[in-house]
């Protein structure tokens, strides 16, 4: 099951599409249409489809949802100085089983991304993330997993998974890719203790809603790190939404979330994104212009990523040696866009989890800090976590 699997976008939308303005997104993207069928995909940088199954959502209660007016409300928008292809794949029915869906997703994710495509999936219950995820089983490298969300998702591994429980199912089933994971705008009260004491015990990254909105600016180097980022709607405020059915007082607000989305696109990293928990919260015009103006604001990031990931690129930086205790901390600055980085060492008389020195992403206060004899937490934890 591949991309034939994918229904087209319904008639209302494109119905709707021609009533815009000419220079809008929506005439200015290939669309899944049932007249002209799927869109070719060459030279196409973003492909975006939804996946209707919320049959593992732990308060799901069988309400029928679309994405028709998160699809309408995007295309609405005009788009910035962008020179990048997107394409609208359709919607993918949900499978006989929930597992059949979750291989559909991986493999149509996993195709995509050796086209060097971006997916965007709108979801149903965030448990699809576990396919998302599933489609770097055979990518060189181990991954890092970004979650906006007011939960861990951790649950019980020994349960069935569901929108509560699907990254303990990442951490402990074969094969093992995730190297870190990282929960942005947690809400204590929502997660228990032992799932609080167990991020700390795998040196994950966890960022409750307050830390994560004192200074969103923060933020960005986690997601400069990321490989796969996954927002949970239900991480924003009842407000942000405007939504009467969605129980959350906290959380994020439109502004805070468009940040977090653009700092994902900006990441040179990131090769996929899911938007997930959409059921039943974008029925007003509100929720499904956040939704869109996410989506405008990642694509927007990634028209203006810098592509210092490669070798040629970090030639180019400038390396600074801070001595602290027995050791010496090396951060690089790009001169290009004044963004730091840190140097995790290589340990190779040990069985570690990276083969070869690697650049973790961070911030210029970390710099700074550590120049006053502090060391960075996020560096100390990918130490720790590779020497494991």
């Amino acid at each position: 099951m591949s991309l034939e699997a994918l229904v087209p976008v319904s008639q209302n939308v494109l119905a709707h599409k021609t009533l815009l303005h000419a220079k809008c997104i929506g005439n200015a993207i290939k669309i899944h249409s049932k007249q002209d069928g799927l869109p070719n995909l060459e030279d196409i940088t973003i492909a975006i489809f939804g996946v209707l199954d919320s049959r593992k959502t732990q308060d799901y209660l069988g309400q029928d949802f679309d994405f028709d007016e998160s699809r309408t409300s995007f295309y609405e928008l005009f788009p910035g100085n962008w020179h990048l292809s997107i394409a609208d794949l359709g919607d993918l029915p949900q499978g006989y089983s929930v597992e059949d869906t979750y291989s559909a997703v991986t493999k149509i994710t996993n195709s995509l991304i050796k086209k060097n495509i971006i997916p965007i999936i709108l979801g149903g219950g965030q448990d699809l993330v576990y396919a998302q995820y599933r489609a770097y089983d055979n990518t060189e490298h181990m991954v890092n997993l970004v979650n906006v969300d007011a939960h861990f998702d951790l649950g019980n591994a020994d349960n069935a998974m569901d929108n509560r429980s699907f990254m303990s199912k990442i951490v402990v089933e074969q094969p093992y890719n995730l190297f870190n994971y990282s929960n942005i705008g947690y809400q204590t009260y929502y997660n228990a203790q032992e799932e609080i004491d167990l991020i700390d015990k795998l040196y994950f990254d966890a960022f409750r809603l307050g830390e994560a909105t004192a200074d969103i600016t923060h933020l960005e180097p986690v997601l400069r790190d990321a490989n796969l980022v996954t927002i949970d709607i239900s991480s924003l405020s009842a407000s942000a939404l405007g939504s009467n059915s969605h129980k959350y007082p906290n959380g994020f607000e439109g502004r805070e979330i468009c940040a977090i989305a653009r700092y994902a696109g900006l990441s040179d990293k990131v090769s996929s994104l899911s938007i997930c928990e959409l059921q039943g919260k974008t029925h007003t015009e509100t929720s499904a212009m956040l939704v869109a103006q996410i989506l405008w604001y990642f694509i927007e990031g990634i028209t203006y990523r810098r592509d210092e990931h490669t070798i040629s690129a970090k030639k180019e930086f400038i390396k600074y040696q801070v001595p602290i205790d027995d050791d010496v901390l090396i951060f690089y600055k790009s001169p290009i866009s004044e963004r730091w980085w840190i140097e995790i060492p290589f340990f190779s008389d040990i069985d570690t989890k990276l083969n070869r020195r690697t650049l973790l992403p961070c911030n210029h206060k970390d710099y700074l800090d550590a120049c006053n004899q502090e060391i960075p937490h996020r560096w100390w934890k990918a130490r720790q976590k590779n020497e494991l």
